[in-house]
C-alpha cells in the first residue's frame, strides 16, 4: 500500500470515477462530428467540405485523445484496487500527493517522467 491514506485514496477513487463519467458523456456527445463528410459538391463547396473534413479530423483527434483517458483512468482505479496505487512504474518510488492531485492517473513520478 502507498504512503497515501485510505481517505486520500478514496478521494482519488472519487474524482477518477467523476473523470471517466464526464469523458463518457462527451465521448457519446461527439460522436456525430466525426461521422463521414459528404462529398456532395451539389450540397456544399468546396472549400465548406474542406472545413467539414478538418473539423472531422480534429474532432477524431480529441476522441482518441479522450479514449485514451478513459483507459489510462480504467488503469488507475485497477491500482487502486490492487494496492498498487501511487507508486511510480519505473522506478516504483511514491508519486508525490500533489503530482495525484494534478493528475491522478498519472503512472510515473516527476523524475521518471522526465
Amino acid at each position: 500500500m502507498s504512503g497515501l491514506s485510505d481517505i486520500q485514496i478514496d478521494v482519488f477513487r472519487q474524482r477518477l470515477l467523476e473523470q471517466k463519467q464526464k469523458l463518457l458523456a462527451a465521448v457519446l456527445s461527439a460522436s456525430e462530428a466525426a461521422d463521414v463528410v459528404e462529398l456532395d459538391q451539389t450540397r456544399q463547396g468546396r472549400l465548406s467540405r474542406m472545413d467539414a473534413l478538418q473539423a472531422q479530423a480534429m474532432s477524431k483527434a480529441i476522441q482518441e485523445r479522450r479514449q485514451l483517458q478513459i483507459k489510462q483512468i480504467g488503469e488507475a482505479l485497477r491500482r487502486i484496487e490492487g494496492h498498487e496505487y501511487g507508486y511510480c512504474r519505473a522506478c516504483d518510488e511514491e508519486i508525490t500527493c500533489q503530482r495525484l492531485e494534478f493528475n491522478p492517473a498519472v503512472i510515473f513520478c516527476i523524475k521518471c517522467a522526465d
